[in-house]
């Protein structure tokens, strides 16, 4: 099969075979654990647990704030010492006794389509790309609207990332009973797998599951970043373009992680919530591996399971190196949205350059995926234009850093673009 993509993009250094071999492994669980109330796209949770309070593992210690907000839960078990700076903070009593109620919740084929949803939002489940998007919201369709087809996102473009290609290998299982689970909870017909073709292990283990899946197909992808965006993974898969300050809903279209597949294939099997999720350590680090974090964890005890640093890391980022943010402080916490801890070297992390001016030579234009044009959205963010920007669009800008990557003056487009994005978004709410 030929492999699919979308128009433009960049082709970054990967950087994979650090880690890609590395098999999933359970990472050592800390002495206490720091939760964050906001480790999801909405409204944080509410703490409904006090200081002093012994709690299980699995068990629910804070609400969803709104409807587009997520549970969080315990990811140790033993006592609440602290609420404190939108945290929860548990000492590990090293029991990992389980929460009242952590047990399978039935048959797929017996649940009913609310039923799934409502396991699905009691278990806390979010987007583990790195987007973090409630998933019960994601799979609570309007009235208005119809699903065709799911597609799980196994494209992992960002460079260094490969605990998702681990994921397909490891828990190909788990990942289809996800996905005929999220078909069912959107009532979809169809499901798609899209895997980059640089996983040939992972693309061979999961046409050999979905064989005998008439409803279920793989599609390979062209390795480009970025290819797991939600609308470049639409238009390759499916040739579908999601229109101007629309969503994958207004063409039929529910994407997912392949890793919140699998999370939600746990929660139906298991009744186990959302407590740890996969996590690349990579980069300048003495064993770079893929484990399985409980979240709450410190960044540095992670670092220490694989080595530490084989030398003064340069730039530390939670992320990938296109779309991660840089890291101060080794003492913050895994949260949901952790896919990667990467150690950038310092040879690899450039000297901040003074940007030279544009030449007007339209690199940025000619890679941009949504098909904007960089320069005048980061001119109009410069000059305070906010009801130009968001004439030009700027809001359906994915903020990739596709642009800032090729320019050859070393400009920082994007971020001149994220400034002109907010103030278009904060003009829209005082207008309203």
């Amino acid at each position: 099969m030929e492999a699919k993509t979308f128009e433009h993009g960049i082709h970054p250094s990967y950087n994979k075979e650090l880690s890609n071999n590395k098999v999933l492994k359970k990472a050592s669980v800390p002495e206490e654990v720091v939760i964050a109330l906001q480790q999801h796209i909405g409204a944080p949770a509410k703490p409904i647990v006090e200081v002093g309070d012994t709690v299980g593992l699995g068990e629910k210690i804070a609400e969803a704030g709104g409807f587009v907000s997520a549970n969080i839960h315990a990811s140790v078990s033993g006592e609440v010492v602290a609420i404190e700076n939108s945290a929860i903070r548990i000492k590990n009593d090293g029991e990992d006794r389980l929460a009242e109620g952590i047990e399978p919740q039935g048959e797929l084929g017996d649940l009913s389509v609310e039923e799934l949803r409502q396991i699905v939002q009691e278990a806390g489940v979010v987007g583990l790309g790195g987007a973090t998007f409630p998933t019960h919201v994601k799979v609570s369709i309007p009235d208005d609207k119809d699903v065709e087809a799911v597609i799980l996102n196994g494209a992992e473009c960002e460079p260094y990332l490969t605990v998702d290609h681990r994921v397909m290998v490891e828990q190909t299982e788990e990942m289809i009973y996800g996905l005929k689970a999220l078909m069912k909870m959107s009532e979809a017909k169809e499901g798609y797998i899209g895997i980059e073709v640089n996983k040939p292990d992972a693309i061979e283990r999961t046409k050999e599951l979905i064989s005998d899946e008439p409803n279920i197909k793989f599609v390979p992808l062209e390795v480009k970043y970025p290819q797991g965006g939600e609308k470049q993974l639409i238009d390759a898969v499916l040739g579908k373009e999601v229109p101007s300050g629309g969503l994958p809903l207004d063409v039929g279209v529910v994407v997912n992680n392949v890793a919140t597949a699998v999370v939600v294939a746990e929660a139906i099997q298991e009744g186990m919530p959302l407590v740890e999720r996969g996590v690349t350590i990579t980069g300048v680090i003495s064993e770079p591996q893929n484990l399985l974090v409980r979240i709450g964890t410190p960044i540095e005890e992670v670092v220490e399971q694989c080595g530490g640093f084989k030398e003064e890391p340069g730039k530390l980022i939670l992320g990938g190196p296109m779309m991660g943010q840089a890291q101060v402080d080794l003492t913050s916490p895994v949260t949901k949205g952790t896919s990667g801890i990467l150690a950038l070297s310092k040879a690899d992390v450039a000297e901040y350059q003074e940007p030279k001016p544009c030449i007007r030579c339209a690199r940025c234009v000619d890679v941009c995926p949504v098909k904007l044009i960089p320069t005048a959205l980061m001119n109009l963010s410069q000059a305070d234009k906010i009801l130009n920007l968001k004439d030009y669009n700027v809001l359906d800008c994915i903020e990739c850093g596709s642009c800032s990557y090729i320019c050859p003056s070393k400009i920082d487009i994007l971020d001149w673009i994220k400034l002109g994005k907010g103030k278009v978004q904060a003009h829209i709410r005082e207008n309203k």
